[in-house]
């Protein structure tokens, strides 16, 4: 391999550690009839992989037991009313694709505050609480902050924000994105899709078996009570955070040892099950806001609001769950007990003073078409701050001095994008070069279009635009040199290294079709995968107008994307063998002066993917008819007045030879063949004929051959 690749895929190696033991518990916020499949999940893994649920089983029980001796040395104590306070860093980890899962930082630091409001007992609706279950309504002592210093001690805003497309499966695959050392950091993960459910979080015992899956995830529409969600939905974050801290939902029936597994609101439960907590009565838990249910036969109601419920009024804890997670963060079974350490405290910085320590924005997209508005956010921190300047290149306007402007761009090309925030006489700026891709909107080229990146220094110039949502990675698309189907060049996506979803597109330059009456796309790719199992995908898209609506044509995933098979190192292509064509009709629709393709790949662990030999023209479907293209010779190519036709030797003899226009018209008149017809050669005089391109489709007792050449 030529170095100047080696040296590209060393500079994008990113080994990243694959984890797919079993699938953990998850403490489950069910929303109306959301149905909590979690526990069934991780009850039918932990059987499937009786080692690993040996040693949960293990911590499982150490920690009850600690817990048990915990709570009775309280009691021997009498330290029912509690003077120490539990803090715990928080770190929140925004996983995106710069949709409104991107959440503000306002509707974090809600989160926050609806949090630690739950749990330190001062909710302004704590008054409609039942009046029988008044008194056993606990503050739990534990408090939440977000974190103001990363792992290696440089001052940060405690929010992260990751582009990547895991936001839409949003299961423990988005911690390998980032991960905070666990037991200094409570990681919470803000996800458009938690794996189909409001939020999941892990157990301590579980933790402390797998400390990689260690944290929460939320679906951005339960976090805070502004934004996005709701203060209805705002507690689904309390919910979690309760399993988090070994507590069960109040029904029980989630406890590891046993493998059994109890739905909510479940007609045949078995009322004896228990949360593991004195004084939750008997439930078989609630999907509504019922204060009079009593499911259990219960001397007194069932305690609906109780935050570890389903029941969308969920605003307390009691004192034997105070008790419970308090036993969780003073047990090293997940390393709890360091959290809340005043050591630790220092060290995450959430006693810090705010200062202003660092200027960091966003924006709703990166990639618009000339007239396009892009909206961005200021996400400085950590102190306020008196004043913004901004700076964009080639904007309307150019300069703002808004928190979150919107901001029109007009010109095609490349642009950065600067952020200057003032506070107390100081001054911090963020630079982001090469941040915007505007869309060439005029200047489309001619058809027949034909791209074999012989002559593509780079991407994202004024034809070829790359965009990435996976900023964690750097596996973006880029020009391979000494690697292709024809010729020296191709374009690569270097996926072998990826162990995650991620997303990446590459949009084509303007192209005219406005004169075409039918043709196809047809490019070649070559990919091969990790292991036999094959979830990458490969799409082609096609857009007229720079709409912001992109038609999906063609898909190509599993084991039909792959030319070759599985390679256990950095897949290559050494040969045209291991190249495959794809070819996509275009509609007569899209037959305009502006129209556009992207291609779209899906890393899904897969190995690298390569494209080359992109043509539009009225023979692009080859792969639709019986034609064997590229082993026809051509000779001289291009020409001026006569070509020579030569097949492979077993092609058999030429039937019959026809010559067509790249608008699919047959050319004529057709000078005579000359050459015998039962032979594999012959010769055309094409000197009558205008300049342009042109097919020669050759017949033989074998198949139908095709190639392309140009008349000068």
């Amino acid at each position: 391999m030529p170095v100047y690749l080696w040296v590209q895929l060393c500079l994008m190696k990113r080994n990243l550690t694959i984890i797919c033991a079993f699938i953990f518990h998850y403490g489950v916020f069910a929303q109306q009839s959301l149905h909590c499949g979690a526990d069934e999940l991780r009850i039918s893994s932990l059987k499937n992989n009786h080692e690993l649920a040996k040693a949960v089983f293990e911590r499982e029980n150490e920690l009850e037991t600690f817990t048990r001796e915990f709570i009775a040395s309280k009691a021997e104590k009498d330290l029912t009313a509690d003077t120490a306070l539990y803090v715990i860093p928080v770190v929140f980890h925004i996983i995106h694709n710069y949709g409104n899962e991107n959440i503000a930082n306002e509707q974090v630091y809600s989160a926050i505050e609806m949090l630690n409001k739950t749990f330190r007992k001062q909710r302004d609706d704590t008054a409609s609480i039942v009046e029988i279950f008044k008194p056993l309504h606990a503050d739990t002592r534990i408090e939440f902050r977000l974190a103001k210093r990363d792992p290696d001690g440089n001052c940060h805003s405690g929010i992260n924000r990751i582009a990547s497309s895991l936001s839409e499966t949003g299961d423990h695959a988005v911690k390998n994105l980032v991960h905070w050392n666990p037991t200094s950091y409570l990681n919470v993960y803000v996800v458009k899709n938690a794996a189909g459910l409001a939020g999941h979080a892990i157990f301590p015992s579980d933790a402390d078996t797998v400390p990689e899956w260690d944290g929460i995830v939320l679906s951005h529409n339960y976090v805070g009570t502004i934004g996005t969600s709701n203060l209805t939905q705002s507690v689904a974050f309390a919910h979690e955070c309760g399993h988090y801290l070994n507590l069960q939902h109040i029904w029980g029936g989630n406890n590891v040892p046993g493998y059994y597994f109890l739905p909510c609101a479940d007609p045949n439960h078995d009322c004896n099950v228990d949360d593991g907590v004195a004084d939750t009565p008997p439930t078989i838990g609630w999907q509504s806001c019922n204060l009079n249910g009593t499911s259990c036969n219960n001397s007194t109601v069932d305690m609906v609001q109780n935050v570890m419920d389903y029941s969308y009024c969920n605003i307390m804890f009691t004192t034997g769950q105070k008790d419970r997670m308090q036993a969780a963060l003073n047990s090293s079974i997940g390393n709890r007990n360091n959290l809340w350490q005043p050591a630790n405290l220092i060290a995450t910085g959430v006693y810090d003073a705010p200062v202003l320590c660092g200027s960091e924005f966003s924006s709703n997209k990166k990639v618009v078409c000339p007239g396009g508005t892009i909206t961005y956010n200021n996400e400085s921190y950590d102190a306020p701050f008196d004043s913004v300047l901004w700076t964009f290149e080639s904007g309307t306007p150019s300069t703002s001095a808004d928190t979150a402007p919107e901001i029109v761009y007009n010109t095609a090309g490349v642009y950065g994008v600067s952020l200057t925030v003032f506070a107390n006489g100081n001054s911090v700026i963020e630079t982001k070069q090469d941040y915007i891709s505007v869309l060439p909107e005029t200047g489309a080229t001619t058809f027949p279009f034909s791209e074999s990146f012989e002559s593509t220094v780079s991407l994202n110039g004024m034809e070829w635009f790359e965009n990435s949502f996976d900023t964690i990675y750097l596996n973006n698309w880029f020009v391979a040199e000494g690697i292709a189907y024809n010729g020296y060049y191709s374009i690569i996506l270097n996926n072998y290294y990826n162990t995650m979803d991620t997303k990446d597109e590459l949009y084509s330059p303007l192209i005219d079709l406005s004169q075409v009456t039918e043709t196809n796309i047809s490019f070649k790719y070559a990919f091969a995968g990790k292991t036999d199992s094959i979830e990458d995908e490969l799409q082609l898209q096609i857009n007229k107008g720079c709409s912001t609506f992109w038609l999906n044509k063609l898909t190509i995933n599993g084991t039909e994307l792959e030319t070759v098979p599985p390679q256990i190192n950095s897949f290559i292509p050494s040969s045209q063998q291991e190249w495959k064509q794809a070819v996509v009709t275009i509609p007569s629709t899209y037959f305009v002066d502006d129209f556009r393709f992207r291609f779209v790949f899906n890393g899904r662990g897969g190995n690298n993917i390569f494209i080359d030999d992109i043509n539009i023209d009225v023979a692009a479907g080859v792969a639709e008819n019986p034609f064997i293209e590229n082993q026809l010779k051509l000779f001289p190519n291009p020409t001026t007045g006569k070509i020579n036709i030569v097949l492979p030797q077993n092609a058999g003899k030429i039937k019959e030879v026809k010559l067509i226009d790249s608008k699919g018209v047959e050319a004529s008149p057709l000078t005579p063949l000359q050459g015998e017809r039962g032979t594999g050669t012959a010769s055309l005089d094409i000197s009558g004929l205008s300049s342009g391109l042109y097919f020669v489709i050759a017949e033989t007792e074998t198949g139908v051959y095709l190639q392309r050449f140009v008349k000068q």
